[in-house]
This record gives structure tokens, sequence and C-alpha cells, in this order.
């Protein structure tokens, strides 16, 4: 194991730490109040964007509930680099508008169009505070994206004694996972399919629910490993490598998923663990080692790399190690990851997490209350 690899969990559970959180925004009031300064969100608003657009159409309600100054800054849609497939995301973006707003209790006409006027001083400020995209509010130090993150800010704001009326509710409440029980449900006998990536923060914090959702609802869960974006050659911006651990971390806490102490199994550790994720999937034991992986990469910061890293995720997950060595020298699991990822581009999704259940196609790990709104209409269907 490098230095690298030994410092480098430990810092980033001290960066990612609720404890380290609420000491910054202690200071950061702390300066505000000194400076007389007014509590002030930032509204950075990408026309084109409907997640933006929803967002914009809330304020209202936001600043009728809260003692808070709101700017909104109109920004020109983020680079290439930072949405490296935008006719999908156009397109899969309206659709899970409508999806949320519906779920929020919003009326929204999703009708993107394109910024008017010069959006030059606005971009410069969103990169200024660290950010590449619309749809976000910026507030003391952290970010806020659409109305799905919108009810942390609430928090806050509730939290510094900011609340002046309205509804004594967050104005999106993200539902919780499952919201049945197996007593309460009809079995589908579905296949409920899961697109993960073993680098994917995000994947990494969805296990639970995804497999809970599965138990509840009798559903048989494929698991649809796809090469970390990265290492297809797509380019990510650092303000975006950034924000994504934050966030996840944020999301983390909430759910009570440990997460924080990470070890980047970028490149050879994603690699060996597809192969040894495609030999314990045909044993009937991906699932076990999907979570043995995501627990030691993304909680513990184990280093999937060396063999001795290798070995305690293989054998956390019940495996024999001697086994798991012979399947490394597989490569089968190159053909099935591509299958897994042109499958995914085909129904419109390029990224992870993503669930399908029939044609239903779901992305984020936010949205997996959606995937059990298909499941729970399937079984009315029957």
């Amino acid at each position: 194991m490098s230095l690298r690899s030994r410092l480098a969990p430990h810092i980033a559970s001290r960066l990612l730490s609720q404890s380290r959180l609420e000491q910054q925004r202690a200071k950061i009031e702390r300066k505000r109040a000194q400076s007389g300064a007014a509590h002030v969100l930032e509204v950075f608003h990408d026309p084109s964007d409907p997640y933006s657009g929803m967002l914009v159409q809330v304020l209202p309600d936001l600043a009728a509930r809260y003692r808070v100054d709101i700017r909104t800054h109109i920004i020109s849609p983020p680079s290439d680099s930072a949405v490296p497939e935008r006719g999908l995301l156009a397109a899969y973006a309206r659709t899970d508008a409508e999806r949320l707003a519906r779920k929020a209790g919003i009326e929204f006409a999703c009708e993107p169009a394109a910024a008017v006027g010069d959006t030059a001083e606005a971009d410069a400020r969103l990169a200024e505070l660290g950010h590449y995209q619309g749809g976000m509010i910026y507030y003391g130090g952290e970010w806020y994206w659409g109305i799905d993150r919108l009810h942390y800010l609430e928090d806050r704001l509730t939290a510094l004694g900011l609340r002046s009326g309205g509804a004594d509710t967050h104005v999106f409440t993200p539902p919780n996972v499952p919201r049945r029980t197996a007593n309460e449900t009809p079995k589908t006998g579905i296949d409920l399919h899961w697109y993960f990536s073993f680098r994917s923060p995000y994947s990494a914090i969805s296990v639970d629910r995804i497999s809970a959702l599965a138990d509840v609802y009798g559903a048989n869960l494929k698991l649809r490993f796809v090469l970390p974006m990265v290492m297809r050659g797509l380019p990510i911006p650092a303000t975006k490598k950034r924000y994504i651990p934050r966030d996840t971390a944020r999301e983390a806490h909430r759910l009570g998923v440990p997460f924080g102490k990470i070890c980047d199994p970028v490149g050879k550790p994603v690699e060996r663990g597809y192969a040894v994720l495609h030999w314990a999937i045909a044993q009937d034991r991906g699932l076990d080692f999907v979570r043995s992986f995501f627990t030691a990469v993304w909680s513990q910061g184990v280093d999937a790399g060396p063999d001795k890293g290798f070995r305690r995720i293989v054998e956390m997950a019940g495996l024999n190690w001697a086994d798991a060595k012979l399947a490394l020298n597989n490569n089968d699991w190159r053909a099935a990851a591509e299958v897994n990822r042109s499958e995914m581009m085909d129904r419109g999704i390029w990224g992870v997490p993503s669930f399908r259940i029939n044609d239903d196609i779901v992305w984020g790990q936010d949205r997996i209350w959606a995937v059990e709104d298909s499941l729970q209409s399937l079984g009315k269907s029957e």
C-alpha cells in the first residue's frame, strides 16, 4: 500500500465528517454576524434546465418561510465536460422533472429555454464559488441542488432561527424507502435491474435501499455493473469531483449509511472487483460481494488494489480467497460490463446508479422512491 493510499482515507474521513461540517457552519455564521451581513441565498438559474426551473418556481414559497435575501443569477448551460451526454440528459430531465413535480405536489410546466442576455458575470460567480451547473442554491459554503436538496437548506435555516411562517414542513421531503413491509406487498417476481459502478459513491449508498426493495416486493435484483465514466475516457471537472463526495456524505448521514473513509478504487481495484463480481454472480453471491466492496472502499478506507486489501473484501463477503484469485484471471467481465453499459444507454441513461423495471428507467439514488412507485404499480395491476 502506498503512502497516498494510507493517508487518503483518513483525510477524506475528516473532510467529509459531520463534525467538521458543523464546525465550518459555526465559523461561517460567526463571520457573517460580525460583518452584519444578511443571510443571502444565491440561486443559479439555468433556463434550459427543468430542475432549475422547478427550483425557481418554489422560491417565493421559500422566501415566505424564512427571513433571507434571495439573489438569482441567470447562467448558461454547463460545459460538455460536466454533461458528457447532453442530448440524453435533456430528454431524460423533462420526464424526470415531471415525475418529481407530481411527487412533490407542484404544478410545473417543463418549458426549457435559452438564457437571455449576457451571462458572463453570473457564470463567473458560479465558477468562483466552485460549481458547474444550474438549479443550485449556495449558502454559507454549501450547495443545495434543486428541490431534492432543499430540505437540507431548510433545516439549516430553521436551526439558525430564520423560520418566519408558512407550513411547518419542507417544500419537498424525499420519501423514505421502502415505505411498506413484506407483509403489505404482493410479490411481483419482476426483474429489477440495477446499473452501478464500484467507483460511484452514489451507487455505494444505494445498495441497502435497492436490495431492501427487491426483498419487500419479491423482485429479482439483477446486478448490472458498468465501467466508471473516467475509465471510459469521459472527463470529469474538478468542481464536480469536489461536489459529489460532499453531497454523498450529506445523503449518507441522513440515511444512516457509513461513508467517508474512502480509498478511491479507480483503475485496477475496479477491474479486480468486477472480475470477482462476475464470478460471484454466477455463484449467486454477487450481492454479498457488492456490499462488501462498497463497505470496504467507501467507509473503511480499504485499498482494493493490493492482494491484502482485496482479500479482506473477498472474505468479508464470505467468499473463498483461493477461488476468487482464480477468477481474477478471467476477463469475461469486460464483455458483461459493455453489454450493461450499452443496454443502459440504449434506454436513454448514461450515468449510475440507474434502475430498470420492464420499460421504466430511473436514474439516481435520490429516485429510488420512483423505483418503489413502479413496483407498487405492478402489484396493483396483478
